[in-house]
């Protein structure tokens, strides 16, 4: 019997010692959910955030301003810039990201089905573009397919060197009890 993609990412994970966070938009927590589903998740799921609102994506995740003028938030960019906020925000080795239109109508005049993901690690970040079809639970639930295969690619890839269980280099951790501007 196979595991499913969760399952492996989480245990794949805990043999290396390192940790995940998620930043969410169309899938509205349904990563972290899955994550979380599989027993033994706290030793590597650092959190996750829902950024369902383009202000929650730039003032909460970091998502500058300049990047959402320019790409929108059905964007690789806006996805990249996501897993990347999300990894600092919460001191994890790896940050994994969904954004995109699941309907029921279009949004920033993409089609309904358009999804970017992004995975943030230590050596990088790598965004995949998905165009999906079906309802829109059908498209939210192949965007967590989707991100969780991203993620676990880009682990296995990374020869253990994804991040610790806290972030790499916790002095780059945004300090968030401080009040910036």
């Amino acid at each position: 019997m196979t595991e499913d993609p969760a399952s492996r990412v989480v245990h794949l994970l805990r043999a290396r010692g390192e940790s995940v966070a998620a930043a969410e938009s169309l899938t509205g927590g349904l990563v972290c959910a899955a994550l979380t589903d599989v027993p033994g998740a706290s030793a590597v799921v650092r959190g996750g955030v829902v950024a369902y609102a383009a202000e929650v994506k730039r003032d909460v995740l970091r998502v500058p301003p300049e990047l959402l003028a320019r790409h929108g938030t059905v964007s690789a960019e806006c996805a990249a810039a996501m897993a990347e906020g999300v990894r600092s925000l919460t001191c994890a080795g790896w940050g994994v990201a969904t954004t995109g239109v699941a309907g029921p109508d279009p949004s920033e005049g993409h089609p309904v089905g358009t999804v970017h993901v992004a995975v943030a690690g230590e050596h990088g970040t790598t965004t995949r573009a998905l165009h999906l079809c079906g309802s829109r639970t059908g498209v939210r639930l192949a965007t967590v397919a989707g991100a969780l295969a991203l993620l676990e690619e880009s682990v296995a890839a990374s020869g253990g060197a994804g991040g610790t269980v806290g972030h790499p280099d916790p002095a780059a951790c945004r300090d968030t009890d401080t009040d910036e501007g």
